[in-house]
């Protein structure tokens, strides 16, 4: 029996639609995935401004959504549900997509998933491939930075997580701070090619913490007061090497420590590394994670590229699985800005003070 569900992802700066088909003669395949980008009216600002985002996402969101049904071959009245990211994210492009999903699943009869978007980015390889459960996760990108032990639908156990600012924020922070233009990540990966990683000194962080967190708000701090006195390209060039190379570094000492506790298989089966979101994909970061797994013997995973990034596929995909097992949503699931992943480490073992909105991670 094949499931096939509309996905909505609205969490940032992206209003996505993509039509995902799970069963059937294919294991999982994508029917559309449409992504209009708003890189363009948050340039400007050197940043995302969550009330351009949600406007944008009222404007546009019909379309995308017609556009993802048409690139489908397909019709409402063949979809058999409607998954949204409902947290967390930017609440006000969240709660868009939040409801015009509850919208369709109220006019047409259909069940309603309401999606963690960080589930969504765990789930993202198993678009392209067939990874079993369980696996280990690094979930990386503008917003979050976890290492995750996923053991299936809604299962994650979180095993580390940022303390300051993740890994994808210091890319775009940092690029901001060498001149570069919004978004800094995919721009700083650029300027680094043919850069010199040994000529700055930047700190480790962490290094005599025990455990698998992560911080980056030093390495953040010391870059951007570097990049201030720089005159010449060259100079930018081997500082922005030296960045991403300390970030992959720090990544991957994380991950090893996270790999050295981790359960292997059944008749010592290699366990599953994945890892996801936006700064997986970054070059240098997968080569470097991907020599750690072959090191340690871990087998290695991520998305396409097109994957990696905020889309509608992955929040179809995690709605598909949901489906399947019986996890469905009433029309009052409300649009949550956080929303842990591991809710139970979330609330003994903050990683912040929570606020009046929740636990942040």
């Amino acid at each position: 029996m094949s499931l096939t569900v509309l996905g909505i992802e609205t969490s940032c700066d992206e209003t996505a639609a993509a039509v995902v088909r799970v069963g059937g003669a294919d294991r999982v395949r994508v029917l559309s995935n449409v992504i209009l980008s708003q890189i363009a009216d948050h340039a400007p600002f050197g940043g995302v401004v969550p009330e351009i985002a949600a406007r944008a996402h009222v404007e546009t969101i019909d379309a995308v959504v017609a556009k993802a049904l048409t690139d489908a071959g397909l019709t409402l009245s063949d979809i058999d549900a409607v998954a949204a990211t409902a947290g967390p994210g930017l609440v006000g492009g969240v709660m868009v997509g939040l409801a015009f999903a509850k919208a369709v699943a109220l006019a047409r009869d259909l069940p309603l998933i309401a999606v963690n978007h960080l589930e969504g980015h765990a789930l993202s390889a198993r678009l392209a491939q067939d990874i079993a459960y369980p696996f280990l996760l690094l979930l990386v990108s503008g917003g979050h930075c976890q290492l995750l032990d996923v053991a299936g639908v809604g299962a994650c156990k979180r095993l580390g997580t940022t303390i300051d600012d993740a890994a994808g924020e210091a890319f775009d922070k940092i690029g901001a701070a060498l001149g570069l233009a919004y978004p800094g990540g995919p721009a700083l990966e650029r300027l680094a090619q043919g850069g010199d990683p040994s000529r700055f000194t930047l700190p480790r962080a962490l290094a005599g913490r025990e455990g698998c967190d992560f911080s980056f708000s030093g390495l953040k701090t010391a870059a951007a007061r570097i990049a201030e006195r720089l005159t010449d390209d060259e100079s930018r060039r081997d500082l922005a090497a030296a960045v991403q190379g300390a970030i992959a570094r720090q990544l991957v000492e994380r991950t090893a420590r996270a790999m050295a506790v981790y359960p292997r298989g059944p008749d010592g089966q290699a366990p599953r590394f994945v890892v996801a979101g936006g700064v997986a994909a970054n070059a240098v970061v997968r080569t470097a994670l991907r020599a750690l797994c072959e090191a340690v013997g871990f087998t290695f995973a991520a998305p396409p590229l097109v994957y990696c990034t905020d889309n509608a596929a992955m929040i179809a995909l995690a709605g598909a699985e949901r489906l399947a097992v019986g996890l469905t949503d009433g029309l009052d699931a409300p649009a949550r800005p956080r929303w842990p992943l591991d809710e139970a480490a979330a609330r003994l073992q903050p990683s912040h003070i929570p606020g009046r909105k929740g636990a942040k991670a």
